[in-house]
């Protein structure tokens, strides 16, 4: 579903990423750790090509990202991102975010698009709340309308990007509920995250970044969480700082 090969970026003299390369196959839960400023958010947003890279390749379900003539908007319709700080609209209803996107990207009628919006309104627990505005729902609420925004644009693929670190630690709970659901219902998902606890339940894969942008693991949550003795000796000293705790 998606294949990295050779990624690399730079801001300016500064390398973010480094030769990263994996491959995710379609139903994987792939959940990408590793300390702060380590490339993870700039890795996942190179794939919709939210940010750009200057060396390296990157297919999604065969479409070339890397490829100049390849249409962004279109990929993009088709891979969910859920970010960190929800980013709706907040001069629209919860039911006007669901929809404008729809119809202005995927052509839909506003009818049928209501419809489909309001499904995963349902679908995230939230449908009484269908025609308040962001700024009346709390923190989780936010982010599981943007969830179900995202899943009302039917992607192939679902990229989240820290989607629990702006909230309240009661709230957590609540987004990784909704999280747990689509991985159980066999959505491919690459999750940027230092939820731990849901990384051993639900990801079937960890790739472990560090600082400059490298990938230094990328192996099965059961070889990353229960062999850390196999690990790399900053992995090993990653996980001992977690899981002690």
């Amino acid at each position: 579903m998606i294949e990295l090969k050779n990624v690399s970026k730079w801001y300016g003299e500064v390398q973010v990423l480094n030769n990263c390369t994996t491959t995710i196959q379609k139903g994987e839960v792939v959940v990408v750790a590793g300390p702060s400023g380590s490339g993870k958010s700039t890795l996942i947003k190179t794939i919709n090509a939210l940010e750009p890279f200057q060396k390296g390749e990157i297919w999604v379900d065969g479409v070339a990202v890397h490829d100049k003539n390849t249409n962004l908007p279109k990929l993009r319709s088709r891979v969910g991102m859920v970010f960190q700080h929800f980013e709706l609209f907040p001069h629209l209803s919860v039911t006007e975010n669901l929809t404008i996107a729809q119809v202005k990207v995927l052509g839909r009628n506003a009818t049928d698009a209501k419809a489909h919006g309001l499904k995963y309104l349902e679908r995230v627990g939230l449908m009484a709340h269908k025609d308040k505005f962001p700024g009346q729902l709390s923190g989780g609420q936010q982010q599981r309308v943007a969830i179900a925004r995202a899943l009302s644009m039917d992607p192939i693929v679902m990229l989240f990007d820290e989607p629990t670190s702006a909230l309240d630690p009661e709230m957590v709970g609540e987004v990784l509920d909704v999280m747990v659901g689509l991985a159980n219902e066999g959505m491919t998902m690459m999750c940027v995250t230092h939820e731990m606890g849901f990384a051993r339940k639900v990801g079937s894969r960890v790739i472990f970044m560090d600082v400059g942008g490298k990938i230094l693991e990328d192996c099965t949550t059961q070889e990353f969480f229960g062999n850390p003795d196999a690990r790399q000796p900053r992995t090993k000293d990653f996980l001992h700082k977690i899981l002690q705790h």
